[in-house]
């Protein structure tokens, strides 16, 4: 859910452009047209912004006094925990602040941070109460305690930023319960909260430098507790400074210089003659498989990671005859995702069974199971059941934004694979659509079938599985009226689906929630009303003096590990 800037041009570049939408209608939505599609096509700008600056000179390229130079194409609209909720300000608030709860290196388990424990839950699972440090300061020398913490979090809910919801719908209270501890009430349970205390946007600031209030924000700054300190923030260029002060783990490095850079084609330039020392996000496919291929001769790293965002394709049951569940099972039959990764993707995608990430611990490959891939006989079984032949054959619109490339060329490969295979059974047609109708109409069943991705905003299975599955009022006769899947386009409804969320929210035993979570994949696979399609790999290049570069399984990415 990240990436939204200026105009609407910068809005089509957000990978989470859903979350804008369903901002303005304060309701959750799904996402579509992520960032990496629309960064094969359009020109990442480089203009706006005001710039703040101790005066350091900014980094031309790969230096040797022990700072890193790092080069993106990603923009930083705010690093104002209060209102960011794109990826690279999420990126700069994990090494400028700290949160609550983070995840241990290498792995997603949840530990504590400014935290010193897991959560006290209360009986009724809805009092969270966190014992804090005693040994943090701001960047300012003012002291982190319980006020300081309760303070951010409100100001993170009443400022009314982008991300606002997150915590304002979730949470009745918030208090100091001592000195060094906090208790947050909800106003229903929820077993995912630890970990959406992880969400940058949870970042504690300085209360002397911050204020709440609704719209008061302030981009171009950031006062917290991190591993660095903010030197400089402007449209082409941001300095990180260690923090001498800092109470944890100390950067291995002297600094970090990113350089905002115009154009994919720029990054690639740039790294490969030396000019950064780090180049992330975001590359096409044609220099990425070049960086690859070349990186032994030619003395680099390639740092090839999983990523949590999920693409697939929605299935409206209020369309019909997608309104047969035999014909949305024979749909998810015909998808070959593995000729899908090799035409579309070049490998550089990982084939995706279930709508929860790969990494999640209570991921199923249920569509694998149940269809596997280009099960082109199962699926005319399925459809001859359901009274489609080649004299009355399925007509399928598959739907998708007019500005992604990527989802323009997965479209019409199904197309080519599809229609081959099912001997005039099927006819599928690819339709392109501007990003904002797309949105605006999906709720209203507009579209029978359209290509989304998901950007998780916490890392628990939850957030792959609520904002899908989930439906407050319908019926099995009339479909979602109201609720996630009715938003998501799917008008999906199911009473035991609905038990099942709502059972897990509850749940504080981890392996009972994993069983409830394989229950609620079970009747996504059954029901089918969306199919998986993939999940996008994330590739970071260094040169070959640069140690410590690694993308976390939580997807945070720790600049102070980085050092040459």
């Amino acid at each position: 859910m990240k990436n939204l800037v200026d105009g609407m041009q910068r809005n089509l570049q957000s990978s989470k452009l859903r979350q804008w939408w369903s901002a303005l209608r304060r309701e959750r939505v799904l996402r579509l047209v992520g960032l990496f599609s629309l960064c094969l096509l359009l020109t990442v700008s480089c203009g706006g912004g005001q710039s703040t600056s101790t005066g350091n000179t900014p980094a031309t390229g790969a230096t040797g006094d022990g700072r890193v130079t790092i080069g993106t194409t990603l923009e930083a609209r705010t690093l104002d925990p209060a209102d960011a909720y794109e990826v690279f300000p999420g990126i700069l608030l994990q090494n400028l602040g700290d949160r609550l709860y983070t995840y241990q290196p290498g792995t997603t388990q949840l530990v504590p941070q400014l935290a010193t424990a897991l959560p006290e839950v209360s009986e009724d699972g809805l009092t969270y109460t966190i014992p804090l440090r005693t040994d943090v300061k701001f960047h300012d020398g003012e002291p982190l305690n319980a006020e300081a913490v309760v303070f951010s979090i409100k100001r993170f809910m009443e400022n009314e930023g982008r991300a606002t919801f997150l915590l304002a719908d979730r949470v009745e209270s918030i208090e100091a319960t001592g000195e060094n501890e906090i208790a947050i009430k909800l106003n229903q349970p929820f077993s995912a909260f630890p970990s959406l205390l992880a969400f940058y946007g949870t970042t504690p600031v300085s209360p002397k430098a911050y204020e709440i209030g609704a719209g008061k924000f302030k981009p171009n700054d950031f006062v917290g507790t991190g591993p660095y300190k903010l030197a400089q923030f402007s449209p082409d260029t941001i300095r990180l400074d260690p923090n001498p002060d800092y109470w944890g783990e100390k950067p291995a490095n002297q600094g970090v210089d990113i350089q905002i850079i115009a154009s994919p084609a720029n990054l690639y330039n740039t790294f490969k003659t030396g000019g950064i020392d780090v180049a992330y996000q975001t590359l096409d496919p044609d220099q990425i498989r070049d960086l690859v291929k070349n990186a032994q001769s030619s003395g680099w790293q390639v740092i090839e990671a999983g990523s949590n965002v999920v693409n697939y394709l929605v299935l409206n049951q209020k369309s019909k005859p997608l309104d047969d569940v035999r014909v949305r099972q024979a749909i998810a039959a015909m998808i070959d995702r593995e000729l899908l990764n090799e035409r579309v993707f070049q490998g550089q995608a990982e084939p995706l069974y279930s709508l929860l990430s790969t990494s999640s611990a209570e991921y199923k490959p249920v569509f694998k199971d149940q269809y596997g891939d280009g099960n082109m006989e199962k699926a005319k079984a399925l459809l001859t059941e359901a009274g489609i032949s080649a004299s009355n054959p399925l007509t399928l619109e598959i739907w998708y934004s007019s500005s992604s490339t990527k989802r323009n060329l997965v479209a019409n490969t199904l197309k080519a694979a599809i229609e081959k295979e099912m001997d005039g059974m099927v006819v599928i047609e690819p339709k392109s659509v501007e990003a904002a109708t797309l949105f605006d109409n999906l709720d209203k069943g507009t579209y029978p079938s359209v290509l989304l991705d998901w950007y998780p905003d916490y890392f628990d299975s939850d957030t792959f599985i609520e904002p899908f599955m989930s439906c407050e009022k319908g019926s099995a006769t009339t479909g979602c009226e109201s609720g996630q899947s009715q938003t998501g386009g799917s008008f999906y409804y199911s009473e035991k689906a609905n038990q099942l969320i709502q059972q897990q929210r509850s749940e504080q035993d981890p392996a009972a929630r994993k069983q409830q979570f394989e229950e609620l994949q079970d009747l996504l696979a059954a029901d089918v009303p969306y199919i998986p399609l993939w999940q996008d790999k994330d590739y970071v290049f260094a040169q070959n003096d640069v140690e410590g570069v690694e993308i976390q399984p939580s997807q945070q990415f720790f600049f102070w590990q980085i050092k040459k």
